[in-house]
């Protein structure tokens, strides 16, 4: 994984050994926003205006982070306007490579840098922390506009309505206060709970780990029992926000990261859901399960020491899901 301090490259994996086995997400270092005039948004600097064609961004076809920002430029209608380049699956010892020997690996089409960390050295030599997917970056400044996904794809939802004519609304005004809970809960549990189990290094931190997760899917298939979406009829960014946990669990997160108690097939509801929503106009093209097996069980050498791929089971995410149709 490695990070940067100071400009400079320094590898090596998480420190568990400090937080008693534990994995501790660090926090994303760029946090300004795009906003429709330029103004600044709720953080950092402005200067920042939706433009067609002004933005790029670098995403890893692997990152359920990334994987957000995806889903949203998709659904916004925003392809045309916001470029994107794709990492090669590997995480190795420099980090996040535009090497182009896999498919879907698209190089750095900006600069045609080697590795991620350029970029976040292009923006500021002296940058220090992990180099993190999903990478907004300005053409026009060069420089990160924000490396933060749950702000990157809060940016797409509004600030290019003027731009696309597209004005469907995931951050519905009279929906915020009640999705913001789900929203941490989530994250917390489930989003970040996976990491959390599977980079445990000890038994005590593994097991604070994989039992809320499970109690947060029981919560799930319980709330999606009544209600088509997290929060009713309308689909909201929590849905999105959930959809790359889920679409990644029973391909890698429960044999490879141990979230094992149960598979999310073995959720009625959780498997329906995640059948439509995968099957939403636009979605399916963001989904690179051959990125997905490819990086965690390769690049994960504490976890999969011998970087065996295993075959999988086949599973049909087009089956009908039994929802009201779309």
């Amino acid at each position: 994984m490695g990070q940067l301090i100071e400009g400079v490259w320094h590898g090596g994996w998480y420190d568990t050994r400090s937080t008693g086995g534990a994995f501790r997400r660090t926090t994303t270092s760029f946090r300004n926003w795009v906003t429709p005039d330029g103004a600044p948004g709720p953080s950092g600097a402005g200067g920042f205006p939706a433009e067609s064609g002004r933005y790029h961004l670098y995403v890893a076809g692997a990152c359920p982070w990334a994987h957000r920002t995806l889903i949203f430029r998709a659904l916004k209608g925003l392809d045309a306007h916001v470029s994107v380049d794709v990492v090669h699956p590997d995480m190795l010892d420099d980090g996040w490579s535009f090497a182009t020997d896999y498919p879907g690996a698209t190089g750095d089409s900006l600069y045609g840098s080697r590795f991620l960390r350029e970029i976040y050295t292009r923006a500021d030599p002296k940058v220090s922390g992990r180099v993190t997917v999903p990478v907004l970056w300005d053409k026009v400044r060069e420089t990160i506009v924000s490396n933060e996904s749950s702000e990157i794809i809060r940016m797409f939802n509004s600030a290019f309505d003027r731009i696309t004519g597209n004005t469907k609304d995931y951050w519905p005004e009279d929906l915020r206060a009640a999705i913001e809970p789900v929203n941490a809960r989530i994250y917390d549990t489930l989003n970040n709970g996976v990491y959390k189990a599977g980079f445990a290094t000890t038994q005590e931190a593994y097991d604070a780990a994989v039992h809320p997760l499970f109690d947060t899917l029981d919560w799930l298939e319980e709330r999606l029992a009544t209600r088509r979406y997290l929060m009713g009829d309308r689909l909201t960014e929590a849905d999105w926000r959930l959809f790359p946990t889920l679409i990644r669990f029973d391909p890698v997160y429960h044999l490879h990261f141990k979230c094992n108690r149960r598979r999310l097939i073995d959720y009625p509801n959780l498997w329906a859901y995640t059948r439509e929503l995968y099957q939403w106009p636009g979605v399916r093209e963001t989904v690179m399960f051959d990125h997905i097996v490819r990086h965690y069980h390769y690049s994960h050498d504490s976890v999969n020491p011998h970087r065996i791929i295993p075959i999988n089971p086949v599973i049909d995410y087009d089956e009908p899901h039994g929802r009201e149709a779309p």
